[in-house]
């Protein structure tokens, strides 16, 4: 190859948890990061740790349990001449780390890929399958969306676990007073032990119960009223989605944003949410009115996604 493509990282605007109870889920590219295959024959630490963790990876892609086909003679040259990820997208934060990576490499080095401009429904639902299993490796259960995502470059709708496409949404305005921004929380989030709690609250029938009749609920309406660009639905929405996480999900919300977020529901002058798994990394914010609410967000660092 003579240039290496990029891989950006991507964003779930909605859907998080609620994916595994069969709710509707939105994800959009993050092209503020990005990661790409590099070479060095004198490499430095990262690079040196990149290249040592991308061979481990291969011994788990050489499984009998391959859902796709590897040139490993070609992925093992290339490792031994320096191969490594050169990526800007931190890992553990929600983001698609472990997404573009893996993306990157069955675009690389698959020797029956599937396009990444599918003209068919049922090739996403089989690239989700495959990147379920290769993504497996770094959460221990994996969807296979964000690798989803980061391999077609697109908005992906998720109507249901078998039922997922792209979609055009509204166009992003520069000018536009609302937005999506993310606030750093300082810290990485471990997806795995999330997950192992959501699935431990599962257990309980009052939680989903709340799960089933509310949060897919409002999820869902979600949604809809932000592929129509519909304003009002949105908030009205968001509102309760946003009391909802605050009340059931309090481990999944980093340190320090519990009182930004019940300030948010009090003010109604922007709302959060979790960004991906929780317990660190990004948390979502939705505004109306960015410019007023941002001298509120200031130390954590805030990122605008999307304005409307």
């Amino acid at each position: 190859m003579e240039k290496n493509p990029l891989f950006y990282g991507k964003v779930l605007l909605f859907g998080e948890y609620g994916i595994i109870g069969n709710s509707m889920g939105l994800s959009i590219p993050h092209t503020y990061y990005k990661g790409a295959f590099q070479f060095a024959t004198e490499q430095d630490a990262v690079q040196e740790k990149s290249n040592a963790n991308l061979r481990k990876y291969v011994e788990y892609l050489k499984s009998e349990d391959s859902p796709c086909d590897f040139d490993f003679r070609a992925f093992d040259a290339d490792l031994n001449g320096g191969l490594f990820f050169d990526s800007s997208i931190p890992q553990g934060f929600g983001v698609g780390s472990s997404g573009a990576l893996v993306a990157a490499i069955y675009d690389r080095y698959c020797t029956n890929k599937i396009s990444a401009n599918p003209e068919k429904a049922k090739d996403i639902k089989a690239l989700k399958q495959i990147f379920s299993w290769m993504e497996s490796y770094f959460h221990g259960k994996s969807s296979g969306i964000d690798p989803t995502i980061c391999y077609l470059g697109l908005p992906l709708l998720i109507k249901s676990k078998d039922n997922l496409g792209t979609i055009e949404l509204p166009a992003s305005l520069a000018e536009g007073s609302g937005a999506v921004f993310l606030l750093n929380s300082g810290a990485p989030g471990e997806t795995q032990p999330m997950v192992e709690i959501f699935m431990e609250k599962l257990k309980e029938e009052g939680f989903r119960n709340m799960l089933k009749n509310q949060f897919i609920k409002y999820n869902d309406a979600c949604i809809k009223a932000f592929v129509k660009g519909d304003r009002t639905p949105l908030f009205n929405n968001l509102k309760k989605l946003s009391a909802l996480v605050l009340d059931n999900f309090d481990p999944m919300i980093p340190q320090g944003f519990h009182d930004l977020w019940r300030e948010g529901l009090e003010s109604e002058e922007y709302y959060l949410k979790l960004c991906g798994s929780g317990g660190g990394g990004f948390v979502m914010g939705f505004t109306r009115d960015y410019d007023k609410v941002k001298s509120k967000f200031e130390g954590f660092s805030p990122e605008v996604v999307y304005r409307f």
